[in-house]
């Protein structure tokens, strides 16, 4: 990874965890409770050293011994490998430490000395009693040879290997050669050297051993010349010597920005912990980290922006952030690091939406990046910054990328054009004025290929001719013109209720009755010749009027899954999806073709927009021979497709509810009357429109509770800012004083799920009678858990050695294993452990604390079990229907719940269950309203891990008043459908 570059700055976080808080224990699921301590203890050891070793053969005792007795320098090397990567298997080689002393101590070869040092950092230096090994002391006058080495590269490993030992009696004798090489003339060693030194210092004994190591290592800084040895020696002084570290960088505020990067990184992270210790001085610091915004490295630029976010919330600080990662996201060209900047701007997004509102267009040209994910989290974020003020500049840079999509040769292009699509229609429903500007563009894009685009655009122009009125003669006269180039069923059907629900004038419905049959082609649709084969007349006739045939095909994809339907029952979808004509570019008869392929359900919607048409020209012509004419037109093309749906020339025959669609569009037009005229011209209309109004209540419903803040209490202080002293005061320290008592003002400051909330998630783990008693306060972040565990000796004696040994069933990790503390009669101890989640998966916590007394080596006391909760990491969300039934049949992992309740009322045991799995109810209201004995629901929630949750609830209501149905979980991995079966399962009995 390149120095100083935004990648090591990640990659850096994951070695530091991965190496120096790795325990060997804790990677396979932390202590086993109830070993002895010597084992649990062995298994615990610290490991500073990770090796891929590919378990083969294992290498033989006497084979490594032989090749370390040789003198071939090859054989040596390898010997001293396999001897490494066996003892880090876990594995023993007798005598081997001796055999090395003898015949690896003494060589010259540099590689020999580099894997000694990594073989002495393996090994155990101390007895079960802590002692060192009297065979360790034959180790001591080698490293002292190679500290005074005349190579620097000797010196240089040596150095690094005294910074992993922690053995003060190993290490006593070996600091003066140490002092001696933080002056060495290569800077390998002197920057080994201060890391040496630092290690040194942290020691139990290391005030004893080196008293005066910050002062010196505070002269070697003020004369250091090499980048990384500065940064080690700053970095000691930040970790030892904190106020030290301040002085200094107090004293070079105007050569900061000069500093390289690595130097920087450690100079953001002393102000971060200056300030959390200190918040009243972090005036004076931000004004550091903003005049490092501007430096070389990616790497800083990004830690600066953070640091600022955290320290600071003034404008100016927030819109200097927020441009810093607008930078990063232009300037990075990976998308990992495009990823993570987006993050922090939805971040800042939440909480400083005023500020971000300016940056839209920055963000938007994150869109250049070919990456779906990160052109979808792009516009997640852009959506919600909309304002009057940019909406017209946002609808052009939207409208710009449509277009760009044309582009057949880019991939996923489609899926883009839909995402797009899908923002602009947001943005039309929001502001509706932009909406003439925007749909006879998109309706260039009906006949896509892409199905999932042309949806997106005929729902958007179904739901715009509705809410824009001024925009419905435009609209229709563009759909009638480019309602040739559709190819697909599913556009065409919703097209076609378009054109029957908005064709109003005369010239409108004629214009629509002759598109709907010149897309039909001539009639009959088909004709058997004398060896009984079906002849399309329409095609044979195309064949002799052109020069030569194109040809149409048509492309059908069906799918033998139970379908699942909008009131969440389950039909067999005999019919096929979704078909897509493919042919020549000109075609007008794609009506025609679909209807051949088999696809039935369009005829029937054919059948519906004829027949709302022409009920709508009986209204609107006086003579009555053109509405028999247009009434007759209507039923040969009714007939015609029943007629085809019943021969046998298809392969699947009509189904029956296609059947009874168009044989009601029969009898309606052949006795109209004024009740059937109603339901067909207003009612259907009618229910849309209450459609759109719900969802539009819905969304300024959603609108309005995100937009809810916390307001402080009546009596709480009250700090004046006109009243302060702005002596010294810079404008920017000034702003954020002001945004502090604006917080405080408006309750920000305060903090949610105190009292009652806190008291629930305190577990006792112990019995009141127990000589240790011990509570833990479950805290659950996103991807980690802190258990906060309060342990009180209740007995009269000292408990030595007391440690609390943890274990995790389920996806759970324990990250570092708790050190052992001594604890004094009633005296209490607060023990923190940090426990990973990698799934949404219920997992169990359990242990037992071990403690030592003069009377009694070891004292077991076995700990309450602590269940994680599936509700702790799923969260409600929305999605569309359309996705809901595509990750319904997409989904594997299915888990079904029987309804077993005492509640005898339908939406009250809805809003139960929804209440007990934390999920969103995606029905509508108006949906669930009446008393009809039946109820259905779909329910979505997203876990922490991007993980989707599917419920479908399906019950009815029997005459004893009881409620009997089930409860169906969906979901991509078996943990969450399982864990959320259980939770539902115990909790739907009823409050």
């Amino acid at each position: 990874v390149e120095e100083g570059s935004l990648l090591s700055l990640f990659f850096g976080h994951f070695c530091f965890w991965r190496l120096f808080l790795c325990r060997e224990g804790s990677l396979s699921g932390g202590g086993r409770p109830g070993l002895p301590r010597s084992i649990a203890a062995e298994m615990e050891r610290p490991c500073t050293l990770l090796i891929h070793f590919d378990k083969g053969t294992p290498a033989l005792a006497n084979e490594i011994k032989e090749g370390l007795e040789g003198s071939d320098v090859n054989r040596k090397v390898d010997a001293l490998k396999k001897a490494i990567m066996v003892l880090l298997n876990g594995e023993s080689v007798p005598h081997i430490f001796i055999t090395i002393v003898r015949y690896v101590l003494p060589s010259e070869d540099h590689t020999i000395q580099k894997l000694l040092l990594l073989f002495l950092e393996i090994i155990d230096r101390t007895d079960s009693h802590g002692k060192i090994l009297p065979e360790m002391i034959l180790i001591c006058n080698n490293l002292r040879n190679n500290l005074q080495h005349p190579n620097e590269y000797i010196r240089g490993v040596t150095l690094r290997f005294l910074s992993r030992l922690n053995e003060a009696e190993l290490i006593e004798p070996l600091i003066p050669s140490v002092l001696l090489n933080l002056d060495h003339r290569h800077a390998f060693v002197r920057r080994n050297a201060v890391l040496a030194v630092m290690s040194i210092y942290k020691l139990q004994q290391g005030e004893q051993l080196l008293p005066d190591a910050p002062e010196l290592i505070e002269k070697i800084l003020a004369t250091e010349q090499d980048l990384s040895a500065r940064r080690n020696a700053f970095l000691m002084l930040f970790n030892c010597a904190q106020q030290v570290a301040v002085r200094h960088l107090l004293s070079h505020l105007e050569n900061v920005s000069d500093w390289g990067g690595l130097l920087q990184m450690v100079v953001l992270e002393l102000i971060r912990k200056v300030c959390r210790t200190n918040p009243g001085e972090k005036g004076k610091y931000i004004k550091i980290v903003i005049s490092l915004l501007h430096s070389s490295s990616t790497a800083v630029m990004y830690e600066c922006a953070g640091t600022l976010v955290s320290l600071s919330s003034a404008p100016t600080a927030i819109r200097a952030a927020a441009n810093t990662y607008c930078q990063l996201l232009l300037s990075q060209s990976d998308n990992n690091v495009k990823l993570i900047v987006l993050d922090r701007l939805q971040e800042l997004k939440a909480s400083y939406r005023e500020v971000m509102v300016d940056m839209i267009m920055d963000v938007l040209r994150a869109l250049s990046s070919p990456n779906l994910d990160i052109r979808r989290k792009t516009l997640d974020i852009a959506l919600e910054l909309i304002t009057p003020r940019n909406i017209d500049e946002v609808v052009m840079a939207l409208k710009k990328e449509v277009v760009k999509t044309q582009n057949k040769e880019v991939e996923k292009n489609g899926e883009y054009r839909q995402m797009l699509v899908q923002a602009i229609h947001s943005c039309a429903l929001r502001f509706p004025e932009i909406a003439s500007s925007v749909v006879h563009l998109l309706m260039d894009f009906l006949g896509d290929t892409n199905v999932a685009s042309a949806m997106e655009v005929v729902f958007f122009v179904r739901e715009i001719i509705e809410t824009n009125p001024k925009l419905r003669e435009s609209i229709i006269a563009r759909l009638l013109d480019t309602f040739y180039q559709i190819r697909s069923s599913r556009v065409c059907s919703c097209a076609l209720w378009i054109i029957g629900e908005y064709c109003l004038s005369l010239g409108e419905v004629e214009s629509g009755i002759s598109t709907i049959k010149q897309s039909l082609g001539d009639l009959p649709f088909y004709t058997v010749a004398e060896d009984g084969e079906m002849i399309d007349l329409a095609a044979m006739k195309g064949q002799l009027q052109a020069t030569r045939s194109l040809p149409i095909s048509a492309v059908t994809a069906s799918s033998r899954r139970p379908a699942v339907l909008a009131d969440g029952t389950y039909a067999t979808q005999s019919a096929a999806s979704e078909t897509v004509v493919v042919g020549a570019a000109g075609m007008s008869t794609n009506l025609r073709a679909i209807l051949l392929t088999g696809d039935f359900f369009l005829g029937a919607v054919i059948a519906c927009a004829l027949t709302k048409l022409v009920l709508r020209l009986q209204e609107l012509l006086p003579s009555n021979l053109a509405f028999n004419r247009a009434v007759a037109d209507a039923l040969l093309i009714m007939v015609s497709m029943l007629r085809l749906g019943q021969s046998s020339a298809l392969a699947h025959p009509i189904d029956d509810d296609s059947y009874l669609r168009i044989s009601l569009c029969i009898k309606t037009l052949s006795c109209p009357n004024d009740v059937m005229r109603k339901v067909w011209l207003h009612s259907c209309r009618e229910s849309f429109v209450k459609m759109i109004t719900d969802k539009q209540h819905r969304e300024t419903e959603e609108t309005k509770a995100k937009a809810q803040t916390t307001h402080a209490q009546p009596d709480d202080l009250i700090d004046f800012y006109h009243l302060k002293s702005r002596k010294g005061m810079s404008q920017l320290e000034l702003e954020d004083e002001v945004q502090d008592d604006l917080k405080r003002a408006t309750g920000e400051f305060t903090k949610d799920g105190d009292g009652m909330k806190k008291l629930n998630r305190v577990l006792q783990l112990t019995g009141f009678s127990d000589p240790v008693y011990a509570e833990a306060y479950v805290t659950v972040h996103q991807y980690d858990i802190v258990l906060d565990v309060t342990v009180v000796n209740k007995t009269n004696e000292t408990l030595q050695n007391l440690c609390l040994e943890l274990a995790t069933m389920g996806d759970l990790k324990l990250v570092e294993r708790p050190q052992n503390y001594t604890l004094a009669p009633e005296a209490r101890k607060e023990i923190h452990a940090n426990i990973k989640v990698s799934s949404t998966e219920t997992g169990v916590i359990f242990g037992n604390i071990i403690y030592e007394t003069t009377s009694v080596v070891d004292h077991n006391v076995v700990l309450n079990d602590i269940h994680v909760d599936i509700m702790d990491y799923i969260s409600p969300a929305v999605c569309p229907d359309i996705a809901f039934r595509n990750m319904w049949a997409e989904f594997e992992w299915e888990n079904k719940v029987a309804v077993n309740t005492n509640i005898q009322d339908e939406n009250e045991f809805l809003n139960h269950v929804v209440a007990s799995t934390n999920m969103k109810c995606l029905t509508p209201l108006c949906a669930l309203e009446g008393d009809c004995g039946f109820l259905a629901a779909n329910l979505y929630a997203k876990s922490a891990f991007g993980e989707d949750a599917l419920v479908n609830l399906s019950i009815e209501k029997q005459q004893d008043g009881k409620l009997v149905g089930f409860i169906r979980i969906r979901s991509k991995t078996q943990g969450i459908a399982l864990s959320l079966g259980d939770k539902i399962t115990v909790k739907q009995k009823g409050p």
